[in-house]
């Protein structure tokens, strides 16, 4: 995979979902009622159309979009480069956004082949898989010689709560980061479902020219098989999640030579495959 910055056109129309709103609510505290503005999160219904045919509609927070769709594209193995994604225009559309993409003509007879998934639901994360073979796809084996020390990803799991810009107002949406060892948070993504969030990190680093091998993902939420599947397709070599990962999400994560771990907190971690990776200072 292509690690250079993509030369892409990137259009955006009339994009006027917000992310969040503020509401009247009304709240009890050890048994005192009060009427409070509160923010809560969005998820808007967001169309991904590859060369004029609707793939996919996802339920995502309608930020970041041009992220979404190149990190989706990629991780789905609807492309194989960055550079394959030849154009994205975002309209806004009465009950939602439309996100035109542009992808090779082999390419896109090859999506139609696999036919299409049009619900996707917020936490979608097989999304356009019709079949057991297109839903369990093992990646090639990441290559990377990365070196993480666990106390970089304590420090990174203080720093990223400074970094949801959205669930610092409404407390309700996953984030990824990119971690560059020794440097720090490099680039967060934020929203309503899990995989989202990582997709859209993944398209920012590729769209911004980035080496995702060169450091590491963690993310505020479970570690399920397709946020290890994303992971390994992008050529991260270490996934940490503040919560549990499955069993299937092990086996895939040993397979393909991702270090997994789990339950990341600030005093805990727990490390499933290949824990050569993380170095610890006992």
């Amino acid at each position: 995979m292509a690690n250079a910055n993509p030369v892409t056109e990137s259009l955006i129309l009339d994009l006027g979902w917000p992310s969040y709103q503020q509401l009247p609510v009304e709240r009890w505290r050890q048994g005192l009622r009060s009427i409070e503005q509160d923010y809560v999160a969005e998820e808007v219904p967001v169309a991904l159309v590859y060369n004029g045919i609707p793939h996919v509609v996802m339920l995502a927070t309608p930020t970041n979009l041009e992220d979404f769709a190149l990190g989706f594209s990629l991780t789905e193995g609807i492309i194989g480069d960055p550079h394959e994604l030849l154009a994205t225009r975002i309209y806004n559309r009465a009950n939602g956004i439309e996100v035109q993409i542009k992808i090779p003509e082999q390419r896109f007879q090859c999506l139609a082949d696999k036919g299409r998934n049009l619900t996707g639901r917020t936490g979608c994360g097989l999304c356009g898989a019709t079949t057991l073979k297109q839903a369990v796809r093992t990646p090639v084996p990441v290559q990377t010689d990365l070196t993480v020390n666990a106390e970089q990803i304590i420090t990174a799991l203080t720093e990223i709560k400074g970094q949801q810009r959205i669930n610092q107002l409404t407390g309700s949406v996953h984030a990824a980061a990119w971690v560059i060892p020794d440097t720090g948070i490099i680039a967060v993504r934020e929203d309503v479902g899990r995989h989202n969030a990582l997709d859209k990190l993944i398209g920012a680093l590729l769209r911004t020219g980035k080496k995702p091998s060169m450091g590491f993902v963690i993310v505020t939420s479970r570690a399920s098989y397709e946020m290890v599947q994303k992971t390994a397709f992008s050529g991260i070599g270490l996934l940490a999640a503040i919560s549990a990962p499955t069993g299937l999400a092990i086996r895939l994560a040993d397979q393909a030579g991702v270090t997994l771990v789990g339950f990341a907190r600030t005093d805990q971690h727990v490390v499933y495959t290949h824990p050569q990776r993380l170095i610890h200072n006992v």
